[in-house]
């Protein structure tokens, strides 16, 4: 089948579009990677029941997102569940203004977890889909929803310090509005397209490849290896006395480190493959969880968060890339949802670990998720043994690791 948008469209407005796509959902995550946690703790939940919640959050949207991108890779247009997606979580986000027990505070994030599952790999997939077609950029086009990870990050950090905590259900709602409108301004490209038989090695299924299910787990591990961080470095650096704007400062470090990554994603792709990028990545996770016990102080603190521009970025950009290298383009959603599973279920262990651990051994625990970079870093590295053979000029060939 000959993909329905054969011109590519203007550069700059695809990617413009896309990312408004990005910054809308990476800004609602933006809001609650670093706050939703303290606002738990506002209501006086227990660390244990913190990790309840935010488990039950990841394991409801990894068990939404790829039923829906099956979905969405069946539909004319898949714009069209996003729509949906940010309305549904908008009105979620109103319920928390209601809600103070531990049982509906669960219900509530849950279903907002559920519903807007399916917004973030439906715009990953189209992002990736301008990759594939037209050879755009993929982190010029990413690294915006980064800016405005950071940028609701610092800015509910000072809300927060001016307004108290429900400045955070706030900016939930007003971040999940901007869902919706951004929705409508995503790329439309018609129904993901199989391309003609010249590419044979991309025809057969790319879903039933054991080695990139192996290298989505390994990728999903070495991630969730942030479990503790993302559950209870905000409420760490609280209890250490650091400011809210110091907090927010802090994050966006993190979130800047990873932008500059991102811009020069195009360059450093040349130079590095991606089974290069993904082990690096998970060698500076190791290291980074390793030291995040000691009392570094502000500036300490500070290096390691830097730092994420390759425990998080280096390992997600080296995924993407071979995904774009190996997925066909009509299981592209598919297979960004199969991703967002495998990651979520990880993360969701490693949050309700996270909140067993913390609460016995405190910032020792953090010894646990260097270990889970390890694991991940080894089971990388069996996905590359794992990878087939592809057709190439001649016979078959070994691909690149």
């Amino acid at each position: 089948m000959i993909p329905p948008h054969t011109a590519p469209p203007a550069p700059r407005l695809f990617q413009l579009r896309c990312a408004l796509a990005y910054g809308a959902p990476l800004g609602v995550n933006g809001i609650i990677l670093p706050y939703l946690p303290v606002w738990l703790d506002a209501l006086a939940f227990t660390e244990f029941e913190i990790g309840i919640i935010l488990a039950m959050q990841l394991l409801l949207r990894v068990l939404a997102a790829p039923v829906s991108g099956v979905f969405a890779d069946r539909l004319s247009e898949r714009t069209l569940i996003l729509a949906w997606s940010g309305a549904l979580s908008f009105l979620t986000a109103l319920a928390m203004f209601f809600v103070r027990d531990f049982w509906s505070v669960l219900l509530v994030i849950g279903i907002q977890a559920a519903v807007f599952a399916p917004y973030p790999p439906i715009v990953e997939s189209i992002a990736v889909t301008g990759v594939r077609r037209w050879g755009f950029q993929y982190g010029s086009m990413r690294v915006w929803g980064s800016i405005g990870f950071v940028a609701a990050t610092l800015l509910v950090g000072e809300l927060r310090g001016v307004w108290g905590v429900q400045a955070i259900p706030s900016a939930m709602v007003i971040g999940f509005l901007l869902t919706v409108a951004v929705a409508f301004a995503a790329p439309r490209l018609g129904r993901a397209a199989t391309r003609p038989g010249t590419d044979k090695a991309l025809q057969p299924s790319s879903l039933g490849r054991f080695d990139l299910h192996v290298l989505m787990i390994g990728a999903s591990v070495a991630q969730a290896s942030h479990g503790m961080f993302y559950t209870f470095g905000t409420i760490h650096w609280q209890e250490i006395g650091l400011s809210s704007g110091s907090i927010g400062v802090l994050w966006s470090a993190a979130v800047l480190s990873e932008i500059l990554v991102l811009f020069a994603a195009g360059r450093i792709a040349r130079r590095l493959s991606p089974w290069s990028l993904m082990r690096i990545g998970c060698a500076v996770a190791v290291v980074r969880w390793t030291l995040f016990p000691l009392p570094l102080g502000f500036w300490g603190y500070m290096a390691l968060q830097v730092a994420h521009a390759f425990t998080f970025a280096f390992v997600h950009i080296g995924l993407q890339h071979r995904l774009v290298e190996t997925v066909r383009e009509d299981q592209e959603t598919s297979m960004q949802g199969a991703y967002v599973f495998y990651n979520g279920v990880f993360l969701a262990l490693s949050t309700l670990l996270s909140g067993m651990l913390y609460r016995q051994f405190g910032l020792t625990s953090y010894v646990a998720m260097s270990v889970l970079a390890l694991i991940g870093l080894a089971i990388i590295a069996l996905a590359a043994k794992l990878q087939p053979q592809r057709l190439a000029s001649g016979g078959y060939t070994s691909e690149p690791s």
